[in-house]
């Protein structure tokens, strides 16, 4: 798959997490709208490439034999993209949570339940 082919596909996926996202988040109101958009769509962007770090990660593994040089053993070591994902995580975990707080309060317990459900 060429890198413009994968961009096309990425940026349907955004684009389809990002009208899931909008559905959740409906009920914040119109004068937070500006602040709510920005973060739905950094929030699909994240979503998206955490599935595509999760795929290589199930089947590549967390870690990886890694050595300085050949005179000495390799040892395990946690892979870039492992870590890169656990940075990614958060990051995602804290846009969302800033998202569940905009809401007005009787709708974000509803959220949450709708966001666990749905990664299950």
């Amino acid at each position: 798959m060429t890198d413009h082919t994968k961009l096309v596909e990425r940026n349907k996926l955004v684009k389809k997490e990002k009208k899931r996202l909008d559905k959740i988040f409906v009920d914040i109101t119109e004068n937070k709208r500006k602040l709510v958009e920005g973060l739905i769509i950094q929030a699909s962007r994240l979503r998206v490439l955490l599935d595509e770090m999760w795929i290589d990660i199930s089947e590549h593994g967390d870690y990886e034999l890694f050595s300085q040089s050949e005179k000495l053993d390799a040892y395990e070591r946690e892979r870039p993209i492992a870590k890169q994902y656990n940075s990614r995580d958060q990051a995602y975990q804290r846009v969302i949570k800033q998202l569940v707080d905009l809401l007005p309060e009787e709708k974000q317990e509803e959220a949450e339940e709708y966001l666990e459900s749905d990664l299950l």
